[in-house]
């Protein structure tokens, strides 16, 4: 058969222009800006803080000041990282700048002058060649065809390279032509795969950690410190979720590394001044707090956290002596906030730093006044109540409380339960027995599942008082139940059992109760006087002279009404 001769020109043609397309794939070529390119890739170590070895992988430098890209795998766990340049240099790991687990990336941040690559501005668009730049410098750089660019967050590319990755080659950064990373290489699924994949390096430039995102589970994984964010407010933000999460070690450095940042906050320094008083170091806090005062662009509120601080250390190290910290300093620091910001919040705190000095009605006032702001609570009623309960107006004190359970509405629920036990005890001492009962079964609904025998013992104390003797032997049951050991319970309900004439279940309380301790001599004394009321004197006598012998000082007056 014979060829056209035109024909076979124009597949020579095809033939070279796809040559011509492709020959850096073919032979190896690479770009000229290969060879400065590869000082800006290194080899990622981590260590556990043992110093052993966690993982190891690559990375790059994205800025002259030691920003660098890599995948986030090797962090996890670790406590400290080096990187290793192209040189051979090692440069210590100094934060986490930004973290994604989805992807497995990371930004961090490394100590010294580092050469970085270029991040392209632009998408690469299908159907154009580009590089993957390794750890050293090769004589081949794998090249491939970008297949697909699938766009993710609105803005930012993932990309499907035509391209087998060599060996240890994740993280790595894939080049265009004109020498820009576009991306990361990401871990392929099998060393055999023929297609491999990127993530945008613009969205792992730009990750950043938020001031909510300092306690997420992904960046508590690894002991590395984390940098706080650039915007003030997200950062004072970032120091009080790391104080709730992290270790103190690590919140202590995070703490002055805001200081550092940001030098004319007052957030910094009343964070360290907080840390410093939990320590003791009293007048390390009173400068710090002096600082704050001084940057504080709000004025109001460095005067309250400074009387707080004082206020608090008075009230719970009071053996601790400070000379500068007083109640009165406190005060006065207090009256200072409000005169710069009048709010109800400064003077709930004025009328507790009274009440502690013991100025109960300047106190008394203060709280009352504040039942007609915002601020109307139930606290305020019961301080208002605790107040006349020193100046010994029981009669204003329980309206008080009552006022205080008003604030509720039944069914109440938990956040009521600390008042109901109050009221309780405040009719108690007002000899309102069944009213503190009523208190005491609401209780019992809400905290059923805390309570244990004391409170039982005392409802059974005042269901005594309130002649509800039916109830009382319920209740101080439940307390044995609960507590089987404790004999004083055994002793109870044998004297109210006596009391209310069950002598045959009296005599069995007894027993028990000597059952459970031979040598409690209330055992004895019950079991005589039982025996005794039942007529059988004869027992009796002998039980009571047991008693007596064991020290019991009641046993001599019954021997001597039922002898």
């Amino acid at each position: 058969m014979k060829l056209n001769k035109k024909f076979i020109i124009d597949c020579i043609k095809v033939i070279l222009v796809f040559l011509y397309s492709f020959f850096p794939l073919f032979l190896g070529a690479q770009p000229s800006w290969v060879k400065k390119a590869t000082k800006s890739v290194f080899t990622l170590k981590t260590f556990a803080e043992d110093g052993s070895l966690i993982g190891s992988s690559n990375g790059f430098f994205i800025s002259t000041t030691g920003d660098a890209l890599s995948n986030y795998t090797p962090f996890k766990g670790a406590s400290k990282a080096i990187v290793i340049d192209a040189s051979g240099k090692e440069l210590p790991v100094t934060s986490i700048v930004g973290v994604n687990d989805m992807y497995d990336v990371v930004k961090f941040r490394v100590s010294g002058k580092t050469q970085p690559l270029t991040i392209s501005t632009t998408a690469t668009p299908v159907g154009s060649q580009v590089w993957l730049l390794p750890y050293h410098e090769l004589k081949n750089v794998p090249a491939g065809i970008i297949r697909k660019a699938e766009t993710f967050q609105n803005e930012y590319e993932y990309y499907t390279v035509a391209m087998s990755m060599p060996n240890n080659t994740v993280s790595t950064p894939l080049i265009n032509q004109a020498g820009e990373v576009i991306g990361l290489m990401q871990q392929p699924a099998t060393d055999k795969d023929t297609l491999s994949y990127a993530i945008s390096a613009r969205f792992v430039d730009s990750l950043r950690i938020s001031g909510f995102g300092m306690n997420e589970a992904t960046l508590l994984q690894t002991r590395i410190k984390k940098e706080l964010p650039d915007d003030v407010k997200e950062a004072v933000l970032a120091l009080y979720m790391a104080h709730t999460r992290q270790d103190s070690a690590a919140y202590v450095s995070l703490i002055e590394d805001f200081i550092q940042k940001f030098p004319n906050a007052a957030d910094g320094y009343l964070y360290r001044a907080q840390l410093k008083a939990g320590h003791d170091d009293f007048a390390g806090a009173d400068q710090d707090m002096e600082l704050a005062i001084k940057n504080a662009q709000q004025k109001d509120d460095a005067h309250y956290n400074y009387a707080r601080l004082i206020y608090e250390k008075m009230i719970f190290q009071p053996n601790k002596v400070y000379e500068n910290w007083t109640l009165d300093k406190a005060l006065n620091e207090i009256r200072t906030a409000n005169t710069f910001n009048p709010m109800p919040t400064y003077r709930q705190m004025e009328a507790n730093i009274l009440f502690a000095q013991n100025k109960y009605d300047e106190a008394y006032d203060i709280y009352t006044e504040l039942t007609n702001t915002n601020l109307k609570s139930a606290e305020l009623y019961f301080n208002a109540a605790r107040c006349k309960e020193m100046l010994k107006d029981s009669t204003t004190m329980l309206a008080l409380m009552d006022s205080a359970m008003s604030t509720f509405n039944k069914p109440y629920l938990k956040e009521a339960a600390p008042y109901l036990w109050a009221r309780a005890q405040a009719r108690l001492k007002a000899n309102r027995y069944r009213e503190a009962i009523a208190d005491m079964n609401d209780y019992e609904v809400l905290m059923k599942a805390s309570i244990n025998d004391n409170f039982y013992y005392i409802r059974h104390q005042a269901e005594i008082e309130g002649r509800l003797y039916q109830q009382a032997l319920n209740d101080i049951n439940q307390a044995i139940v609960m507590n089987p050991k404790e004999t004083f319970y055994y002793a109870e309900k044998a004297s109210l059992e006596i009391r209310v004439g069950l002598y045959d279940n009296a005599i069995a309380t007894a027993n028990e109760s000597l059952s459970v301790a031979p040598d409690d001599s209330d055992g004895y004394l019950f079991l005589g006087v039982a025996q005794c009321l039942k007529g059988n004197k004869k027992e009796g006598l002998k039980n009571l002279q047991k008693a007596k012998e064991m020290g019991n000082l009641q046993a001599d007056n019954l021997i001597a009404k039922y002898k």
